[in-house]
């Protein structure tokens, strides 16, 4: 048999899932309802995802060495990489996403340009699933045309509204809602952003997150978010990014509005049967920096290394036991990572007090390493005992200076 397998969605999760089932020889087809999509995101990748899913220069616009953090007093902290070839990626998500996609249709994967409604679910643990949708590629309706496919095997990449997470009755999770303008400024000030990122804490641009502003190719991404019992304040709280930022994207011009949920933790169910989730439909966005794209690359990375792995390259059906090892291995690397970013939310995002301490304890250089090393290699270098408890001491200090510790 040739094991067949739908991927829904080709983002950075399903398009690098597709791209590894069909390295090892299985029949993959990769769904996507808008061959165009600009996802709204910030578009931060680390360093090691550049080299790890092999991604060239092009989809890079900028590269960021220098980060400011400004606190809700207006308090600033520069924040430099030291290494010469070291940074942070700055991409758009089309040039992305496209790169992706295109690289595994390259490679053959099926790319069908349409959108899954129903999930149809098998009665024995060797039926096929069923597939239906409408395919836009010649559709002049805007709707397309009803079509079904039978596969073997299900990967909902397709996003925080997945219908495939619906299908299988995967539980809901909460959500932070992100909004993003994209702002083309004059030249002089777009040179500021050459290489920089910004990031503002405060009540007045989220209440339990960041606001940021963002290089990109010719215009910078001005944007926050916040959870969604505040969703009805997003509006007041981009206006409040806008007047923080303004000295330095005045004169703007605003060329694209943009919104989307960022899933807060994973699904309570990321396989059921034959269907495993991935990226935002699993919820692998971290807390604190809310960052998803690596993470969604990887996890579809290692799904679908699971499922060439247990299948015997596409030789027999895997079953959900076999799935559910992707999961297992997947909160074996990652399950810290996640849980120490939310303490980190937790504490220092809760007031304009702990946010004061946290762009303070910023300032400190071994905080400034251990935290840039982490998240461009998604690994955390230990540090010496000495300076562990210097920076422990440090924390500590900047949050009683700041009463943040008081309840």
């Amino acid at each position: 048999m040739t094991l067949r397998v739908a991927v829904v969605g080709s983002g950075p999760a399903g398009a690098s899932a597709a791209e590894t089932l069909v390295k090892a020889g299985i029949e993959t087809y990769l769904f996507e309802r808008k061959l165009d999509n600009a996802k709204p995101c910030g578009g931060a990748i680390p360093l090691c995802m550049v080299s790890e899913f092999d991604l060239p220069a092009h989809v890079i616009d900028r590269r960021v060495r220098k980060m400011k953090m400004i606190s809700p007093s207006n308090r600033e902290v520069d924040i430099f990489i030291e290494k010469e070839d070291e940074y942070i990626g700055m991409c758009r998500r089309e040039i992305l996403d496209g790169f992706m996609r295109d690289r595994a249709v390259s490679l053959g994967a099926i790319l069908i340009n349409g959108t899954v409604h129903q999930l149809k679910i098998p009665q024995t643990n060797s039926a096929p699933y069923v597939l239906h949708y409408h395919d836009h590629s010649t559709a002049e309706d805007g709707v397309g045309t009803p079509k079904t496919l039978e596969v073997d095997v299900v990967i909902g990449a397709d996003g925080a509204n997945s219908r495939i997470a619906k299908a299988i009755d995967a539980g809901d999770y909460n959500y932070a809602i992100a909004f993003q303008e994209r702002i083309r400024i004059p030249e002089d000030k777009m040179a500021y952003y050459e290489d920089r990122a910004e990031m503002y804490v405060g009540n007045d641009v989220s209440p339990d997150f960041y606001a940021w502003v963002f290089p990109k190719y010719d215009h910078v991404a001005v944007g926050t978010g916040t959870m969604k019992p505040n969703q009805a304040m997003i509006k007041q709280l981009q206006a409040g990014i806008r007047a923080r930022a303004a000295h330095r994207i005045e004169g703007g011009k605003i060329i694209k509005v943009e919104a989307h949920p960022i899933p807060e933790h994973p699904r309570p169910r990321r396989v059921v049967g034959r269907v495993a989730l991935v990226g935002d439909a699993a919820g692998t966005v971290t807390k604190s920096s809310g960052e998803g794209i690596y993470f969604a690359a990887k996890s579809g990375r290692m799904c679908a290394e699971t499922i060439v792995e247990r299948s015997n390259s596409g030789k027999r059906i895997p079953t959900e036991a076999d799935l559910k090892d992707y999961i297992r291995l997947w909160d074996k690397k990652y399950g810290i990572t996640y849980l120490v970013l939310d303490i980190l939310q937790r504490v220092f995002y809760r007031t304009d007090a702990t946010r004061e301490a946290f762009v303070e304890m910023c300032s400190d250089r071994d905080v400034q390493k251990l935290t840039f090393d982490s998240y461009l290699y998604k690994t955390v270098v230990p540090a010496n005992p000495l300076i562990q408890m210097k920076i422990t001491a440090k924390t500590l200090a900047s949050l009683l200076r700041g009463n943040a510790l008081a309840p």
